[in-house]
């Protein structure tokens, strides 16, 4: 049985082409069956010639089922040969329920009558409910079959449908990580190697200078490159196991820029913020001060933070009229972008222009609590 039932799966696994050739080859070992054993009270040469015409009609039962089993209704009554009929049948009740399937059940019904009307020259009441249980017994196994194939066909494609949208959320992922990423590393490494630059570039302008004040110079780089490279363990560190919960330290970020040279005014108190709002507003912060060095190095910057539960939060950096060409006049804006990306997943925004004094003015809104909008995470993998 189960070499059976393995045979059969193989061959509907083949496609109708090969069902096709099977139940051909099937009809014809019939017919020569009926031939040899006179089926039915005819000349054996109309048995045969009958078997064989409906033989060949059964090649055709996918696209003529209706047809096939006429001709297979006509064949059993001449030959005998149920073969043709009971394909047709099988093959048409595939169609929905209507005119179709109730032709195919009266020319089922019709061919087995037929045959017993050429055998006995009458009709019974046993014929009549074997002609309704054969025909009953085909119609259902073939309308089985057909639901049982489109079922299996329907989850195949959902299945391939599925896997195709995991992929598709996987890239997504991927690329959404890579930009966190990126933004990240932007974010840490530009401002920190912006620091270094303005270290650097005192001691570049200062030919001259004290040995103390060069040692104390060298020593500013030297910290700032470890605080780039914690920052950046951090990160990692962040991206391997999760959420960072440290607060984000605005007055000592906004020190290290004052102790560099720059003339830097805070007023903020990121102490009442949520965390999600406060490391968004540093981030702003971060990238407001490393913009100003960039692009009007030397001016004055202004770092002001205000809100409230009811408003929001505003976080603005504003630098005067620039006091000389600007020390680094390229780059792509990539954080101004990374930073508009990341205030926009926590419900804010992020607006840069020229100010009406001649300046520079880069501001951030913000809800609250961004965390309230269900983008903490995202915050998270973000930094």
């Amino acid at each position: 049985m189960a070499t059976y039932r393995d045979t059969l799966r193989r061959v509907v696994t083949l496609g109708p082409p090969a069902i096709s050739a099977v139940s051909v080859a099937f009809c014809l070992v019939l017919t020569v069956l009926a031939v040899k054993g006179q089926w039915a009270p005819l000349p054996r040469a109309v048995i045969g010639a009958a078997g064989l015409a409906a033989t060949g009609a059964v090649w055709f039962r996918d696209r003529w089922p209706v047809a096939v089993a006429v001709v297979g209704a006509a064949a059993y009554a001449l030959s005998g040969n149920p073969g043709p009929l009971l394909i047709g049948l099988f093959s048409g009740a595939g169609a929905r329920l209507g005119m179709r399937f109730a032709a195919l059940a009266a020319i089922g019904v019709a061919g087995f009558l037929a045959q017993q009307w050429v055998d006995n020259g009458r009709f019974s009441t046993d014929a009549l409910v074997s002609a309704l249980a054969a025909t009953a017994a085909a119609l259902v196994a073939g309308g089985y079959t057909a639901t049982r194939r489109e079922l299996t066909s329907s989850l195949r494609e959902r299945a391939e449908r599925a896997e195709t949208e995991r992929h598709l959320r996987d890239e997504q992922a991927k690329t959404a990580e890579r930009g966190r990423i990126a933004r990240e590393m932007h974010d840490v490494l530009a401002h920190k190697v912006t620091l270094i630059s303005l270290h650097a570039g005192g001691l570049e302008v200062n030919p001259g200078a004290e040995p103390v004040r060069v040692e104390r110079e060298a020593a500013l780089i030297r910290a700032t490159a470890q605080e780039a490279l914690e920052e950046l363990r951090k990160i990692v560190g962040v991206l391997r196991a999760g959420h960072d919960d440290k607060f984000p330290d605005l007055r000592r970020l906004v020190e290290s820029w004052a102790s560099a040279g720059n003339t830097v005014t805070l007023d903020a108190d990121l102490g009442t913020l949520p965390v999600v709002t406060a490391r968004a507003a540093y981030r702003l912060v971060q990238e407001g001060l490393t913009n100003a060095y960039k692009h009007a190095s030397g001016a004055p910057v202004t770092v002001t933070v205000t809100g409230n539960p009811q408003d929001g939060v505003t976080i603005t950096v504003t630098n005067e009229r620039p006091l000389r060409p600007a020390a680094h006049s390229s780059g792509a804006q990539a954080g101004l972008v990374g930073l508009a990306e990341r205030f926009r997943l926590i419900g804010g925004t992020v607006r840069g222009g020229p100010d009406d004094a001649g300046g520079w003015r880069l501001e951030g809104r913000l809800p609250w609590d961004a965390s309230a909008r269900g983008t903490h995470d995202q915050d998270a993998a973000g930094g």
